[in-house]
This record gives structure tokens, C-alpha cells and sequence, in this order.
């Protein structure tokens, strides 16, 4: 396999011989920033076909053109994963949409909590992120970042047939969460990390009551909202996603 050190998301079908348009940041960046040349060779993926081989046809630092060579690998997808969190300080939540999209989360929901710090997000820089996170770590696909959206709202329009991994931090019991996804099953799934200062006590309660809802215990110490989101993750992945 031909060797590559850049890969770039691009929004375009892909097929031998096709030319790929390149969009001013993007032609940027390779032509302005990372300075390649007239037959460069560089890694594309769309999310849905795979990765692809590229070669530079037009270096302009304005709108640039790549023409596909040959696929390289074929669309891995993650497993039907969702993450939930209540956003916090700007670079924490960066720090959580990246890492949901290294780790295999396939669509991420900020949501809004009774104790969330913040009432707006940006969900396009968000979703740069995603992408951004997807093209260093090596993925082929890109997680959709929703908008923002209170919490009750999105669990009263909840899937019939997708459990929930409800992270509660006042569970004392800290063995046994693993067995416990595993004996729930696979399947959809989503993954469910409460603001700074925690879930309400109605929250609590009403996400208890929910025939779908899974509580667990992130174990003996209380986490960081971001530290909580990647140790969930981990988690969930560990008994049933494709880290197995």
C-alpha cells in the first residue's frame, strides 16, 4: 500500500478516475499549508466508500482538484452507537465530540440537562471537529454532530429498539458493568454522560423508570464530564463494540 501522511474528508462519490473538486479551506491546506505539489499523492474518504488514493491535478490554492487512483481500503462503519453529553466549557466539549469520533460513537447529541452549563453550542464547528478527529485517526467515517436539543425532548422521541447506557454517578456499585452490558445485548445502543454538577433528581428518576435504560457505575470516583464520556465509551466498546 502506497504510503500517505495526509487524509482529507471530502463530500464527493468516489470511482476510479474521478475528479474530486476541492473547496477553498481544503485547497488551503494542502496547497498553502502543507505545500504539495502537482502529483502529490494523499488519502481521501467521503464516509461511505471507503478510502481512497488521490493524486493532486491542480494545485491552487483556491480551488484545487485531486483525480482518484485506486481504493485503498473498504468503509469500515462504526458500530450503531450513539453519544449523549451535556456541553460544557468550549474546549472540553471539543475534547469530547473529538474523541467520540476517534472511538467509534457513529452520531453524537449535545443535550440540554437541567444542570447544563450551556444553552448553545456551535454545531458546525462541532461537526469540523468530528471530521478533523476522523482524519487523524485513521477512520472511514465521519459522525453526524446534532444539534443541540434538551434532554426530555430526545428521550421522548426516543427508537423503540435502542438501549440506553445510563452513566449515573451516584451508583455505588462498581463491579459488574460490563456483564451487565453484555447480558443486555448488542444491538443499537447509545451512551447517555450527565452535565458538571450531575443529573436532577427528576432525571434521574424518569431516566430510572425508562424500560431502555441501562444504569451503570463509571466506578468508585467521580469523573470529569469529558473523562466520563471517554471512560463510558471505553467501556461499552470493551463488551460490545468492535474492540472485541
Amino acid at each position: 500500500m502506497t504510503d500517505v501522511k495526509i487524509r482529507l474528508y471530502v463530500e464527493h462519490p468516489m470511482g476510479a478516475g474521478q475528479r474530486l473538486a476541492l473547496n477553498k479551506d481544503q485547497s488551503h491546506y494542502l496547497f498553502a499549508v502543507m505545500r504539495q505539489p502537482l502529483g502529490a499523492r494523499i488519502a481521501v474518504f467521503n464516509g461511505i466508500d471507503g478510502e481512497w488514493l488521490a493524486e493532486v491535478s491542480k494545485a491552487n490554492k483556491r480551488n484545487g482538484e485531486l483525480e482518484l487512483v485506486s481504493q485503498r481500503r473498504a468503509q469500515q462503519s462504526p458500530p450503531d452507537l450513539w453519544l449523549l453529553f451535556a456541553p460544557i466549557k468550549k474546549a472540553r466539549t471539543d475534547f469530547i465530540v473529538e474523541k467520540a469520533a476517534e472511538m467509534g460513537a457513529s452520531r453524537i447529541l449535545p443535550v440540554q440537562t437541567d444542570f447544563t452549563n450551556s444553552d448553545r453550542i456551535r454545531q458546525d464547528r462541532l461537526q469540523a471537529h468530528a471530521v478533523e478527529a476522523a482524519e487523524q485517526c485513521g477512520g472511514t467515517y465521519v459522525p453526524e454532530v446534532a444539534d443541540l436539543a434538551k434532554l426530555s425532548h430526545v428521550l421522548r422521541d426516543w427508537p423503540e429498539d435502542r438501549k440506553l447506557m445510563f452513566c449515573d454517578e451516584t451508583l455505588t456499585e462498581e463491579a459488574g458493568a460490563m456483564a451487565a452490558l453484555s447480558a443486555a445485548g448488542k444491538g443499537a445502543w447509545a451512551v447517555l454522560i450527565g452535565p458538571e454538577g450531575g443529573f436532577s433528581e427528576a432525571e434521574r428518576a424518569q431516566l430510572r423508570a425508562l424500560p431502555f435504560s441501562h444504569p451503570v457505575s463509571l466506578g468508585p470516583r467521580i469523573l470529569r464530564a469529558d473523562t466520563a464520556a471517554v471512560a463510558a465509551l471505553t467501556l461499552w466498546q470493551l463488551s460490545l463494540g468492535d474492540w472485541r
